[in-house]
């Protein structure tokens, strides 16, 4: 039986996949081929080069644990400056990022060489069509997954300018769905749903805008396709307040993660009904929140009004 993992976009959140992929790896449950979009090709690069072994999803977690927003997105203020005059085409250099993606990959440089086959989510720069690369650089292929328009310049990948998958028109379930697998694990980020107030900067506000938009089109094609396709949604954590940009919490996210999953996993229930509903967007009492209580099943929590 074919089983794919199929990891969404969502910044910072990226480390709660860190903690999915460890508990689904203590149950046994093991990929046969990866699907990432964004900060989920980043993940899913890192599966697909070094396996699911628990030493290697650790150094996964400690490489998330060590990063700050500074070696992501180092906004130095000529280049902002020549880009919001019209001389740049990005506010952040893609140097650091590529340094992260090449350590994620450094043992597989082509797609073709991964241990576990890998197909990574883009979008076209003038069509937004969604583009699935599944041979050439791998480190090209997850830079432009990850290359969020305005913030990180586009790549160049087979004569196209490509940037972050998740303003693709479809999302990696639809081309799970395209390859006939059998079983599609999806590991959401899911969003910021409690932060005490919306972000104040450009890059924070670009950033959560994003992962709305990621959340909007996973829970849709989910919706779309769920009684077609076998597909096990991971719950998202919920609440959460860190913010998109903000990478100080990968470890309680992990964490907070891999335990959430434990419990879906052991509870018998990864076949619940209308799993799209565990991404509806909702509303949280902020003051309510704040002593990180969580559900034990996944969906809204009581006190959230889903919308």
């Amino acid at each position: 039986m074919n089983t794919a993992f199929v990891l969404t976009g969502g910044g910072s959140l990226g480390a709660i996949q860190v903690g999915m992929l460890q508990a689904l790896a203590e149950h046994g449950i093991e990929p046969d081929v990866l699907i990432g979009t964004s900060v989920g090709a980043l993940n899913a690069s890192w599966v697909a080069t070094h396996g699911t072994a628990a030493a290697d999803l650790q150094a996964l977690a400690d490489l998330w644990c060590g990063l700050t927003r500074r070696e992501v997105f180092p906004l130095q203020a000529p280049r902002v400056l020549r880009a919001l005059t019209g001389r740049g085409e990005s506010l952040v250099s893609p140097d650091s990022l590529r340094v992260l993606v090449d350590r994620c990959t450094s043992t597989s440089r082509t797609l073709e060489a991964t241990r576990i086959p890998l197909h990574v989510i883009a979008a076209d720069l003038l069509t937004g069509q969604t583009v699935s690369i599944d041979h050439g650089s791998m480190t090209d292929a997850v830079m432009a997954s990850s290359a969020i328009p305005g913030i990180f310049p586009p790549v160049a990948v087979g004569g196209r300018l490509l940037v972050d998958g998740a303003v693709a028109d479809t999302t990696g379930i639809s081309l799970a769905h395209d390859l006939g697998v059998d079983e599609v694990y999806v590991l959401p980020t899911g969003t910021a749903c409690a932060l005490p107030r919306p972000p104040i900067s450009a890059l924070g506000q670009a950033m959560q805008a994003l992962s709305l938009l990621t959340h909007h089109h996973t829970a849709s094609d989910i919706a779309r396709l769920a009684s077609t396709t076998s597909l096990r949604v991971l719950p998202p954590l919920c609440p959460v307040r860190t913010a998109v940009s903000d990478f100080t919490h990968a470890a309680d996210l992990i964490t907070r993660a891999r335990n959430a999953s434990r419990e879906w996993i052991d509870s018998g229930n990864i076949d619940l009904p209308d799993p799209h509903r565990f991404l509806m967007t909702h509303d949280h009492d902020v003051a309510s929140t704040q002593q990180g209580q969580q559900p034990a099943t996944p969906g809204p929590p009581e006190g959230q009004v889903a919308t």
